[in-house]
């Protein structure tokens, strides 16, 4: 937000400099980024002086140039040649000298320097209007008042606006200071603060009447929710032609180009008291004004010729036809102000602002007016702004008032009521202000005390405070204005130490990511915002369970994620489509869906591996990754978490083309996997991708149990291998659990270290190599009872999977 130091001064007398205002609105809240000059004419006319011309002859050498000397009030003329053909002795004509810096029209400089022209030489230029900057024509010299005394610096003969322009950095809660009225109001406050007492100046309406009641426009509210108070009046007569200067002065300090008078008073009185006005042309109105909503699909015209297509919600300013603006919005083509408009309708409304930030976000329009609206305007200047508004349009367009002001407001908005507790003033600044002072802060930020107790103050806070409406927004109100920087600081350190438990969230994650990172993988965060045609890459997502955004910014980004995959391949593409091929990301994030029964959220832990394994170097080749290696990773989390009972099950998900998963108890821990082509297809990657999704909510809840722990073995482990023959249908999985069932005391681990299939065997065989540890932790084991085990195993083997030894 930009504020003009000028206009500010308007409203509060104050001769400080610039760069002490900036730092007390910076106390107050209003932080300035930066402080910038502004010139009305650039360069401020800076070298240009009155010459008075005494003689004008014509160029030996060009019948388009002559020969002047020219009275700059020096001690001797200076010879100037001239291509202008009105240029004549006598007169008295603005002169750039040697050194004087110049602007085209583009805004390009150039240096006045003396030179030769045509064998003459000339020692600065007479200027042209355009050539300054202080009109367009380009026909002739200026030619100045006489009575002007030659050397009189231009910048005092023609008003050059010098100003300092403050760019606010406004936070959205500050609806308030939105205007030069509400920054003048805060810096006010700090100014009395500050024992500096100044008045609020705001602009008289006194003058304000109805010159003939001739035009009459009814208005007609149909939706005093979306419009709770709506004022319009007709001015006629007016003529459409160019502000005055100290008007478009105003509005180009702040960033605004001027338009016409019409136009420009309205965003005047915008910029100056925060109320967006809007001016109709009154004979394209038919009929009355009516507020009201449209059927959907309503098609509307803007003024940037933009054909909208209407939403059923949108609240728009009609005629008995059809649509003439989105209130508070953008106005409509057919209904605006143009060159010809002699008669105009004047707007000055509060709008709902939840309504107007839904129609604007809906149509991707973002203007002063919306900006103001949606964060919540004065309700209470509805009228005023409207009489300042019509005051400045017979002033500087001519005109009259036509009718009275219309004005519908069947609820007012009420102000607020809060009681502040002095003890709750000391408790949350930490310090004690005098009650005096608090009283004298609240008084100038207009807020009301109604009583005065020993315990505290009964306050009316003002409607358009949107952001103050508890207790604790008005001590944080009361501390801004009295300062942060005179508030002490106590000298004694005080620190608390939470007793934070091991297994907090993020804990975990920083120990997993902490493995996952030394082990190669790079830590990935993906947006939670997704397209919804994902939900049709996999049967097991659904449309309906789709988490829909109200106002997307566009249709890709139109829903929340329901599965961590399809934004990973996302970023796997994006890295091979740049030569980075070979991958290990990991993302800690959340799905979200929308069940029969209300939304959910689930935290997830994704794995991605894809490419080689290792870069290719001269002592070794490149090596492609493989379920496996993916499969180890997810083991190796398991363990670091401290997870154990789990079980090999068959995976669920339909993302895979080989997969597996594992279980604990009754639930999934993780599933794993290669992702299949069909999808990977569908972001153009062409290379495997193997992936693993950790139900972390899951994890959270097995790892909240005491910490279980055993000792080091003091005697040792024996181990024993077997060559089975088996039929290929038997998985490792199947031996695993047999043995496990077989001795669930002794044995320890079971391990498969060969497999073959091939010759010498019969067909339909395989051959398992396979290790068993074994081991008591009481006592050494003898032969006679590691035999005894071996051959129960045996036994099983052989009875139940029909196993033979080789």
């Amino acid at each position: 937000m930009k504020i003009s130091y000028n206009w500010l001064k308007q409203f509060i007398k104050i001769d400080w400099k610039s760069e002490e205002t900036s730092s007390l609105l910076t106390d107050l809240g209003l932080e300035v980024e930066v402080v910038e000059k502004y010139q009305s004419i650039k360069g401020g006319l800076e070298g240009i002086v009155v010459g008075h011309v005494l003689t004008c002859v014509q160029h030996p050498d060009a019948d388009r140039l002559k020969i002047t000397t020219v009275d700059l009030g020096l001690e001797h003329p200076v010879q100037i040649v001239c291509g202008a053909a009105n240029v004549a002795a006598g007169q008295k004509v603005p002169v750039a000298t040697i050194g004087t810096v110049l602007y085209d029209k583009n805004g390009e400089s150039f240096t006045i320097k003396k030179g030769k022209i045509r064998g003459q030489e000339s020692h600065g230029m007479i200027c042209a209007e355009d050539e300054l900057g202080l009109g367009t024509s380009h026909d002739g010299i200026m030619v100045l008042d006489e009575a002007l005394k030659p050397g009189t610096p231009a910048s005092e003969v023609f008003n050059i606006e010098n100003d300092e322009v403050f760019e606010i950095g406004l936070t959205p809660n500050r609806a308030d200071a939105m205007s030069h009225l509400g920054t003048a109001r805060d810096l006010r406050a700090g100014l009395l603060q500050r024992g500096v007492n100044v008045e609020l100046i705001t602009p008289s309406v006194s003058n304000f009447r109805v010159d003939m009641r001739t035009l009459k426009i009814d208005v007609n509210v149909e939706e005093p929710s979306l419009a709770p108070r709506y004022c319009g009046v007709t001015i006629s007569g007016i003529t459409i032609n160019e502000s005055p200067s100290w008007l478009q002065n105003r509005l180009k300090a702040i960033g605004i180009t001027p338009k016409n008078n019409i136009v420009d008073i309205t965003n005047y009185v915008l910029h100056e008291l925060g109320q967006p006005l809007h001016a109709f042309d009154a004979s394209k109105i038919n009929g009355k004004v009516i507020v009201k909503t449209l059927p959907a699909g309503t098609k509307f015209v803007t003024l940037d010729d933009v054909e909208r297509t209407l939403h059923q919600e949108d609240l728009m300013i009609c005629d008995e036809k059809g649509p003439l603006c989105i209130a508070g919005v953008f106005g409509g083509k057919k209904s605006g102000v143009t060159d010809t408009t002699t008669t105009i309708f004047l707007e000055s409304a509060y709008f709902n602002p939840v309504s107007v930030r839904k129609s604007a976000k809906r149509h991707q329009l973002n203007t002063d007016a919306s900006f103001r609206f949606e964060r919540g305007i004065d309700p209470s200047i509805t009228a005023y702004a409207l009489k300042r508004a019509a005051l400045l349009i017979k002033e500087i367009a001519g005109g009259e008032i036509t009718s009275d002001i219309v004005e519908i407001y069947q609820k007012k908005i009420e102000d607020f009521s809060v009681f502040l507790n002095f003890s709750h003033v000391s408790k949350i600044i930490g310090q004690e202000i005098p009650k005096d002072t608090i009283k004298k802060i609240l008084v100038s930020l207009d807020i009301k005390v109604n009583s005065v107790s020993e315990a505290g103050l009964g306050l009316t806070i003002p409607a358009y405070r949107v952001d103050v409406q508890r207790e604790i927004d008005v001590i944080e109100e009361i501390l801004r204005v009295y300062g942060y920087n005179n508030i002490n600081f106590s000298k004694k350190f005080n620190a608390t130490v939470s007793n934070s438990p091991r297994t907090e969230d993020y804990k975990v994650q920083n120990t997993i990511a902490t493995q996952l990172n030394s082990q190669g993988f790079h830590e990935m965060m993906a947006n939670s915002l997704t397209t919804p045609s994902y939900a049709t890459l996999s049967t097991l997502l659904k449309e309906e369970h789709n988490v829909t955004i109200l106002n997307p910014l566009s249709n890709d980004l139109s829903v929340m994620r329901q599965s961590l995959l399809f934004s990973g391949l996302e970023a796997i593409s994006y890295n091979i489509n740049r030569k980075n091929s070979d991958l290990k990301l990991f993302e800690f994030g959340k799905s979200y869906h929308k069940f029969l029964n209300g939304y959910e959220e689930h935290k997830h832990l994704t794995l991605f591996v894809t490419g080689n394994r290792n870069k290719e170097t001269w002592t070794n080749g490149a090596q492609s990754t493989d379920f496996f290696l993916l499969k180890g990773y997810v083991k190796g989390i398991i363990s670091r978490l401290g997870i154990d009972k789990i079980l090999n099950i068959p995976t669920q998900s339909d993302v895979f083309s080989e997969g597996a998963a594992i279980g604990y108890g009754h639930d999934t821990l993780v599933e794993m996997g290669v992702v299949k082509k069909s999808i990977l297809k569908h972001f153009g990657i062409k290379q495997e991708v193997f992936y693993a999704d950790f139900n972390w909510d899951l994890i959270l809840k097995i790892i909240t149990g005491k910490i279980k722990y055993t000792e080091i073995p003091k005697y040792p482990e024996v181990r024993r291998d077997l060559a089975l023959l088996i039929d290929k249908n038997v998985t490792y999985d199947s031996i695993y659990n047999l043995a496990k069932q077989t001795e669930k005391t002794l044995l320890k681990d079971v391990n498969l270290f060969d497999v073959y299939e091939g010759k010498n065997l019969p067909e339909g065989k395989k051959s398992y190599a396979l290790s068993f540890t074994i081991q008591d932790n009481t006592k050494t084991l003898t032969d006679t009872q590691i035999d005894k085990i071996m051959s129960k195993l045996q036994q099983n083997f052989e009875t139940e999977l029909g196993a033979t030894l080789r």
